[in-house]
């Protein structure tokens, strides 16, 4: 089972998500005093689609999320560069903090990625997320919502 981490009590609100995680283990490990938060259990299929940014929990009522669809358009590489900079700075700042955290080879692993990333090979517009861009070429890929 995936987990969907809300702000607490805050039914029906929008943009009230704080993090996901794919599994037990991984909510485990995240930095947080998890009964501050609404932890709502779903599906893979619903967590895959975040994972890849193309659904995003909107809000939620009692323990059903409400999703939206989410598309994206990188119209050239220097919009892509803000991104993948922006990811950069949130897992840097994880790490360098966290070197003894059990996820901390993951996130160093996907901050190489990002970084070793060439944007000029990339056709652009890229009309999907990095995420799923990453997923199709078969290479390991996070939505920041999992960051610890």
């Amino acid at each position: 089972m995936a987990y969907f981490l809300f702000t607490n009590n805050l039914d029906n609100i929008e943009n009230t998500i704080f993090r996901i995680a794919e599994n037990e283990s991984d909510l485990n490990n995240l930095n947080i005093i998890q009964n501050c938060y609404k932890i709502i259990e779903d599906s893979q299929s619903n967590f895959n689609l975040v994972k890849l940014g193309n659904k995003f929990p909107n809000k939620y009522n009692n323990n059903i999320i409400t999703y939206i669809d989410q598309s994206y358009s990188f119209e050239k590489k220097e919009h892509l560069q803000v991104y993948v900079n922006g990811l950069k700075n949130q897992i840097k700042q994880f790490t360098n903090n966290n070197s003894n955290h059990p996820l901390f080879n993951r996130w160093n692993d996907y901050f190489n990625q990002l970084n070793s990333l060439n944007l000029d090979t990339i056709t652009y517009p890229l009309n999907k997320s990095l995420e799923q861009y990453f997923n199709d070429l078969e290479q390991p890929s996070f939505n920041i919502l999992q960051l610890p």
